[in-house]
Protein backbone atom coordinates (compact mmCIF):
# COMPACT_ATOMS: atom_id res chain seq x y z
CA UNK A 1 0.00 0.00 0.00
CA UNK A 2 1.27 3.81 -0.69
CA UNK A 3 0.90 6.39 1.44
CA UNK A 4 0.02 9.67 -0.26
CA UNK A 5 0.87 13.37 0.57
CA UNK A 6 -1.90 15.49 0.21
CA UNK A 7 -2.38 18.93 0.40
CA UNK A 8 -4.49 21.61 1.27
CA UNK A 9 -4.75 24.93 0.06
CA UNK A 10 -7.52 27.76 0.87
CA UNK A 11 -7.60 31.12 -0.08
CA UNK A 12 -10.33 33.65 1.58
CA UNK A 13 -12.00 35.24 -1.75
CA UNK A 14 -11.84 34.26 -4.99
CA UNK A 15 -9.71 37.20 -5.95
CA UNK A 16 -6.94 35.77 -4.36
CA UNK A 17 -3.95 33.74 -5.85
CA UNK A 18 -3.58 29.96 -4.37
CA UNK A 19 -0.03 30.47 -6.33
CA UNK A 20 1.86 30.85 -4.01
CA UNK A 21 0.82 27.92 -1.79
CA UNK A 22 0.65 25.61 -5.11
CA UNK A 23 4.26 26.51 -5.37
CA UNK A 24 4.81 25.08 -1.85
CA UNK A 25 2.93 22.41 -2.40
CA UNK A 26 5.24 21.27 -5.23
CA UNK A 27 8.32 22.19 -3.52
CA UNK A 28 7.52 19.76 -0.44
CA UNK A 29 6.45 17.07 -2.99
CA UNK A 30 2.46 17.24 -2.71
CA UNK A 31 2.15 16.02 -6.79
CA UNK A 32 -0.75 18.71 -8.21
CA UNK A 33 -3.35 16.29 -8.92
CA UNK A 34 -3.47 15.31 -4.31
CA UNK A 35 -3.86 18.88 -4.16
CA UNK A 36 -7.29 20.45 -3.21
CA UNK A 37 -7.84 24.20 -3.59
CA UNK A 38 -10.47 26.00 -1.16
CA UNK A 39 -11.81 29.63 -2.15
CA UNK A 40 -13.63 30.15 1.53
CA UNK A 41 -13.38 32.03 4.33
CA UNK A 42 -11.72 30.02 7.04
CA UNK A 43 -14.18 31.02 9.75
CA UNK A 44 -16.88 29.32 7.35
CA UNK A 45 -17.98 25.62 8.87
CA UNK A 46 -18.67 24.32 5.47
CA UNK A 47 -15.55 23.82 3.17
CA UNK A 48 -16.60 21.14 0.49
CA UNK A 49 -12.75 20.30 -0.75
CA UNK A 50 -11.55 20.20 2.73
CA UNK A 51 -14.26 17.57 3.62
CA UNK A 52 -13.66 15.85 0.12
CA UNK A 53 -9.83 15.57 1.23
CA UNK A 54 -10.28 14.61 4.89
CA UNK A 55 -12.54 11.41 2.98
CA UNK A 56 -10.17 10.28 0.78
CA UNK A 57 -7.56 10.81 2.99
CA UNK A 58 -5.84 6.85 4.27
CA UNK A 59 -3.59 5.76 7.46
CA UNK A 60 -0.22 6.30 6.07
CA UNK A 61 -1.02 9.31 4.88
CA UNK A 62 0.15 12.82 5.25
CA UNK A 63 -2.05 16.14 5.27
CA UNK A 64 0.37 19.32 3.95
CA UNK A 65 -1.06 22.93 4.74
CA UNK A 66 1.44 25.84 3.88
CA UNK A 67 0.32 27.19 6.81
CA UNK A 68 -1.45 25.97 10.22
CA UNK A 69 -4.07 28.90 9.77
CA UNK A 70 -5.22 27.62 6.24
CA UNK A 71 -6.55 24.15 7.82
CA UNK A 72 -8.07 25.40 11.27
CA UNK A 73 -11.20 28.11 11.62
CA UNK A 74 -9.30 28.30 14.99
CA UNK A 75 -7.08 26.48 17.57
CA UNK A 76 -9.64 24.29 18.77
CA UNK A 77 -10.41 23.11 15.92
CA UNK A 78 -6.67 23.01 14.59
CA UNK A 79 -5.97 20.52 17.29
CA UNK A 80 -9.05 18.67 17.30
CA UNK A 81 -8.96 18.13 13.51
CA UNK A 82 -4.95 17.06 13.82
CA UNK A 83 -5.99 15.12 16.47
CA UNK A 84 -8.66 13.35 14.69
CA UNK A 85 -6.27 12.73 11.16
CA UNK A 86 -3.41 11.59 14.13
CA UNK A 87 -6.46 8.77 15.73
CA UNK A 88 -6.82 7.83 11.87
CA UNK A 89 -2.83 6.84 11.67
CA UNK A 90 -2.54 10.30 9.49
CA UNK A 91 0.30 12.43 9.10
CA UNK A 92 -0.20 16.40 9.31
CA UNK A 93 2.61 18.31 7.91
CA UNK A 94 2.39 22.98 8.13
CA UNK A 95 5.57 23.72 6.06
CA UNK A 96 5.67 27.10 7.17
CA UNK A 97 5.82 26.06 10.82
CA UNK A 98 7.68 22.97 10.33
CA UNK A 99 5.28 20.45 12.30
CA UNK A 100 5.18 17.36 11.10
CA UNK A 101 3.55 14.77 13.45
CA UNK A 102 5.02 11.88 11.26
CA UNK A 103 8.25 12.57 13.14
CA UNK A 104 8.88 12.63 17.35
CA UNK A 105 9.47 15.79 17.72
CA UNK A 106 6.56 17.61 15.22
CA UNK A 107 4.30 15.37 17.96
CA UNK A 108 6.19 17.25 20.47
CA UNK A 109 5.77 20.40 19.22
CA UNK A 110 2.01 19.52 18.34
CA UNK A 111 2.09 18.48 21.46
CA UNK A 112 3.18 21.77 23.08
CA UNK A 113 0.63 23.56 20.89
CA UNK A 114 -1.83 21.84 22.21
CA UNK A 115 -1.15 21.97 25.47
CA UNK A 116 -1.16 25.82 25.34
CA UNK A 117 -4.23 26.18 23.71
CA UNK A 118 -5.44 23.93 26.78
CA UNK A 119 -3.73 26.34 29.25
CA UNK A 120 -5.16 29.37 27.21
CA UNK A 121 -8.41 28.35 27.47
CA UNK A 122 -8.08 27.15 31.12
CA UNK A 123 -6.91 30.80 31.83
CA UNK A 124 -9.64 32.61 30.14
CA UNK A 125 -12.56 30.27 32.46
CA UNK A 126 -10.38 30.87 35.49
CA UNK A 127 -10.75 34.88 34.72
CA UNK A 128 -14.56 34.30 34.14
CA UNK A 129 -15.09 32.53 37.36
CA UNK A 130 -13.14 34.97 39.64
CA UNK A 131 -14.93 37.68 37.78
CA UNK A 132 -18.23 36.19 38.20
CA UNK A 133 -17.26 35.73 42.29
CA UNK A 134 -15.93 39.33 42.09
CA UNK A 135 -19.35 40.65 40.84
CA UNK A 136 -21.46 38.42 42.98
CA UNK A 137 -19.59 40.21 46.11
CA UNK A 138 -20.34 43.50 45.40
CA UNK A 139 -24.09 42.32 44.72
CA UNK A 140 -23.93 41.90 41.11
CA UNK A 141 -26.15 38.85 39.84
CA UNK A 142 -25.27 37.89 36.22
CA UNK A 143 -27.74 36.07 33.39
CA UNK A 144 -30.88 38.16 32.22
CA UNK A 145 -33.36 39.89 34.44
CA UNK A 146 -36.19 37.16 35.52
CA UNK A 147 -39.24 37.67 33.55
CA UNK A 148 -41.70 37.40 36.44
CA UNK A 149 -40.89 39.87 39.05
CA UNK A 150 -42.70 40.39 42.28
CA UNK A 151 -45.58 42.49 41.08
CA UNK A 152 -46.54 40.70 37.98
CA UNK A 153 -47.33 38.01 40.33
CA UNK A 154 -48.87 39.94 42.41
CA UNK A 155 -51.00 41.13 39.62
CA UNK A 156 -51.42 38.07 38.19
CA UNK A 157 -52.67 36.12 41.80
CA UNK A 158 -55.41 39.51 41.98
CA UNK A 159 -56.37 38.79 38.49
CA UNK A 160 -56.80 34.86 39.54
CA UNK A 161 -58.36 35.74 42.73
CA UNK A 162 -60.84 37.43 40.49
CA UNK A 163 -61.84 34.65 38.31
CA UNK A 164 -59.62 35.86 35.41
CA UNK A 165 -58.80 32.38 33.09
CA UNK A 166 -54.69 31.89 33.63
CA UNK A 167 -54.25 32.22 29.49
CA UNK A 168 -55.82 35.99 29.74
CA UNK A 169 -53.53 36.39 33.14
CA UNK A 170 -50.35 35.27 31.08
CA UNK A 171 -51.07 37.39 28.13
CA UNK A 172 -51.70 40.35 30.73
CA UNK A 173 -48.63 40.34 32.35
CA UNK A 174 -46.49 39.43 29.50
CA UNK A 175 -45.44 36.21 30.24
CA UNK A 176 -46.09 32.48 28.40
CA UNK A 177 -48.22 30.49 30.36
CA UNK A 178 -45.18 27.98 31.20
CA UNK A 179 -43.59 30.82 32.67
CA UNK A 180 -47.23 31.45 34.65
CA UNK A 181 -47.67 28.46 35.69
CA UNK A 182 -44.68 27.63 36.93
CA UNK A 183 -44.52 30.51 39.34
CA UNK A 184 -47.99 29.55 40.46
CA UNK A 185 -46.72 25.68 41.31
CA UNK A 186 -43.69 27.76 43.26
CA UNK A 187 -46.41 29.70 45.32
CA UNK A 188 -48.43 26.60 45.63
CA UNK A 189 -45.33 24.29 46.88
CA UNK A 190 -44.19 27.47 49.36
CA UNK A 191 -47.69 26.81 51.02
CA UNK A 192 -48.76 30.19 49.65
CA UNK A 193 -52.34 29.85 48.36
CA UNK A 194 -54.58 31.90 46.02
Amino acid sequence: MTNYRYGYVRVSTLEQDPAGQLDAMAAAGVERERVFVERASGALDSRPELAKLLGVLRPGDTLVVWRLDRLGRSTSHLIQTVTELGERGIGFHSLTEAIDTTTSAGRLLFGILASLAAFERDVIRERTMAGLAAARARGNVGGRPPIMTPEKLAVARQMLDAGTPKSVVAKTIGVSRPTLYTHLGRLLNDGVTR
